[in-house]
């Protein structure tokens, strides 16, 4: 998922339908989203959304053409895809109602069927990117960086460019349906394993962890999943104080599968490194207007001046390398522009693209969402935010690498950059 940057409401009534008169399910879905988006965007694209709306208006009559009044919520979706593609602006698109639902347990810390497993589509399979301490998917012995290559005898992740069968989204279909999973893995120096997963009922957001690397194991690395949950800030805080008291000498954050989430959170995880004044310009009945989002010491901030905040308040002054790539989005670029301002080293591949707006959620005919750009976002110099991040030290992740060597190349190349920081 690419979950989005902040929230200026996150809507009670997230999932709940609107009827929207219109000949088919598809122009209901097309006219509600395209009317949302017009009425409250305000991010970074200048494309000429009214036209885009028109044209792309007259490519969804010609595929309902056949189908009539009974054309589908699904080809309204597929057009409206089409259409915030051309867009331009990544931040602003449409979810189904199952990612709707998903959005919505996340942010509300409700417990779900999960193998605690958190998977990411690569070359070859789906790749392990964190696990649940304790969960199913670790007693049973799944690793992070196992690749799953099939999943209940189908093909997983992607083949020869093309999505296979189970991605992401369908590993979590099959979740819910609380039956044991049939997984095939690789993993570096074994043959290849059969496991079969069961579920249990676990929260479906995913937790920071820590562990350590280095060449004497003072290297502290917390894998950080997402900012979506209200105290994802507090659960980092938490993190990076066990690693403190267990002597850490150096910090790599690794963010590559962090799409984002509550700006308030991303805003306050940062200020461990320096305080953070955020701020926003959005537009609301026609009418400008500005509001700062601030961190201080690793917390919200609470002060009216950040003049007044010293500058060199900080929870980790220590050596730091953030690692991020295509799948950082949203705030955990936020977060790592800050983290790079304070000195942090970035590390890895050019990041997503979206790290400069915000967004709100509209709910939708099918009990999905619209996600509306509504933030242009900028620093305490009112310089506007970098779309995107582009790496200190550039280290492509490897997956060949990673599986049939045991390689990270990207953290061995944060461990590298630290290293010669130390020596100058």
């Amino acid at each position: 998922m690419s979950p989005s940057c902040s929230f200026r409401a996150l809507l009670p009534a997230l999932l709940l339908a609107l009827p929207v008169a219109g000949a088919s399910p598809a122009s209901d879905l097309f006219q509600s989203a395209t009317q949302q988006v017009t009425r409250e965007y305000y991010g970074w694209s200048t494309a000429d959304l009214k036209a885009l709306s028109e044209k792309y208006d007259a490519l969804l009559r010609v595929k309902c053409s056949q189908e009539g009044e009974a054309c589908s919520y699904a080809t309204g979706r597929n057009v409206l895809q089409d259409m915030f593609k051309e867009f331009g602006d990544a931040h602003t698109n449409v979810r189904d109602a199952e990612g709707a639902e998903r959005l919505r347990e996340v942010t509300q810390d409700l417990a779900v069927q999960r193998t605690g497993a958190r998977l990411a589509r690569v070359e070859g399979g789906l790749l392990v990117v964190s696990i649940i301490p304790g969960s199913p998917a670790e007693t049973e012995g799944l690793r992070v960086f196992d690749l799953v290559t099939t999943v209940n005898g189908q093909a997983a992740g992607k083949r020869g460019g093309e999505n296979a069968a189970v991605g992401p989204n369908e590993f979590i279909r099959l979740e819910r349906a609380a039956q044991p999973i049939r997984v095939t893995v690789r993993r570096h120096a074994s043959p290849e394993l059969n496991l079969t997963v069961p579920t249990q009922a676990l929260l479906a957001r995913d937790v920071p962890t820590l562990a350590w690397t280095g060449a004497d194991g003072k290297v502290a690395v917390i894998t950080y999943p997402t900012f979506l949950p209200s105290d994802a800030s507090q659960l980092f805080l938490d993190r990076l104080t066990e690693a403190q008291a267990a002597g850490a000498r150096e910090l790599v954050v690794d963010l590559r599968y962090n799409g984002g989430g509550s700006l308030t959170e991303c805003v306050a995880a940062a200020s461990v490194f320096a305080p953070v004044e955020y701020r926003s310009q959005t537009r609301y009945n026609g009418k400008l207007s500005t509001y700062s989002y601030t961190g201080v010491n690793g917390t919200r901030g609470h002060f009216l001046n950040m003049k007044t905040v010293p500058a060199d308040s900080a929870v980790w002054k220590g050596p730091t390398a953030v690692l991020v790539g295509p799948n950082t989005a949203s705030c955990a670029e936020v977060f790592t522009y800050y983290a790079q301002r304070a000195g942090a080293i970035a590390v890895g591949e050019k990041t997503r693209g979206v790290g400069n707006s915000g967004v709100i959620f509209d709910p939708l005919p099918d009990g999905g969402v619209v996600s509306v750009t509504v933030l242009r976002a900028f620093n305490e110099k009112n310089e506007a935010l970098p779309d995107a991040i582009t790496p200190d030290v550039l280290a492509p992740g490897d997956i060949g690498a990673l599986i049939e060597q045991g390689r990270d190349v990207t953290l061995e190349a944060a461990l590298q950059a630290l290293a010669a920081r130390a020596a100058r």
